[in-house]
């Protein structure tokens, strides 16, 4: 059975779908993702995973070189999801999707990883938590 993961925007004008297991989730307590509150899924481009309807595009200003933008309904100002900048070796583009709008049923039980892209740029040890953990 595959499974398919949906989320949108409030005013349901954009979103994504993900298909098959979407492993754990991400939280980032970076300057981007803390103001954001997103939890990030993630495949590449064209894959697993399709970002549909309209989005506008916000990269950090004053960054030479930057890695990725943040895409986002340009009527609600949700953020559906980011996506790399750059190609991967493999041809691939990253892209990671706002779990935070899936139906929080359907993402209740997914673990979380946390990631801490303030300091170190490293993953912090897992403390067991899920995603309904850091909704309720």
């Amino acid at each position: 059975m595959t499974v398919l993961l949906t989320g949108s925007c409030h005013c349901g004008a954009a979103g994504w779908t993900l298909e098959g297991d979407p492993g754990s989730t991400t939280a980032c307590n970076c300057t981007l993702c803390r103001r954001y509150g997103a939890l990030w899924a993630y495949d590449y481009e064209g894959e697993r995973i399709t970002v549909v309807g309209p989005s506008c595009a916000y990269t950090r200003p004053g960054k030479a070189d930057p890695a990725l933008e943040i895409r986002f309904c340009p009527t609600c100002g949700c953020v559906i999801c980011w996506r790399g900048l750059r190609i991967e070796e493999d041809g691939k583009r990253r892209v990671a999707v706002n779990i935070r709008l899936a139906d929080p049923d359907a993402v209740a039980s997914l673990p979380i990883d946390h990631f801490d892209g303030l300091d170190t740029f490293e993953d912090v040890p897992p403390d067991g938590r899920c995603v309904r953990d850091m909704w309720f």
